[in-house]
């Protein structure tokens, strides 16, 4: 992997004025870079096992204000693993003060749009290990989707309802934290999902 090729897909999937910018972060630090279809759980994500390259993978669907922001704070978590191996916090105050670092460049009207830009701003002066642990960030990114703007959200229905989702029939269970633990119908498999993804065709359950 080269740094056109990280440059190829960027170009693709965030705001063109920052793409110089990504790639000058991959060229410091080079990585695999790798899309993903949607996922339930997650982004994106960042793994570096003993004697293998670092890999950075993103969800290739999502808008290109929240790539560029779940790409950033990848990279983040390779500039803390770097310094600090493998006994670095996840989401510790290295990471925070890496993902502050490399994102105030891009905090800027040619970049993000208001209100979203000081949404990010208030975010990043404590960032989270979820953006989606800040419904407030959420619903600006939200906000920017025509079909997500009135989207019914998972945390908006009892618990016990069917919904579908990424194609798929879940029952909605227990609120963990900011995630809602969900069984799968056809294969009873349970999955930890964002209270506040998206939910389609819900089948309310009674209170």
């Amino acid at each position: 992997m080269d740094s056109k090729k990280i440059e190829g897909i960027l170009v693709q999937h965030i705001p063109s004025i920052a793409v110089g910018y990504c790639t000058q972060l991959w060229e410091e630090q080079p990585f695999d870079f790798k899309l993903r279809k949607s996922r339930l759980s997650k982004v994106g994500d960042f793994t570096c096992r003993s004697g293998q390259s670092p890999q950075i993978t993103v969800n290739r669907d999502l808008h290109p204000f929240l790539f560029l922001m779940t790409y950033v704070h990848e990279v983040s978590h390779l500039r803390v693993h770097r310094v600090r191996g493998f006994k670095a916090e996840a989401h510790g105050e290295d990471w925070k003060k890496a993902f502050q670092t490399l994102m105030t460049p891009l905090l800027t009207e040619e970049i993000f749009p208001e209100p979203l830009l000081a949404g990010l701003k208030k975010h990043m002066d404590a960032p989270k290990a979820s953006s989606f642990s800040d419904a407030e960030l959420t619903q600006l990114f939200r906000d920017l989707n025509e079909r997500e703007r009135h989207a019914v959200l998972l945390s908006q229905i009892p618990e016990g309802s069917i919904f579908h989702l990424h194609g798929r029939w879940f029952k909605k269970g227990k609120l963990r934290r900011t995630r809602v633990l969900c069984r799968e119908v056809k294969t009873k498999r349970q999955y930890l999902v964002p209270e506040d993804a998206s939910v389609s065709n819900t089948q309310l359950a009674l209170l």
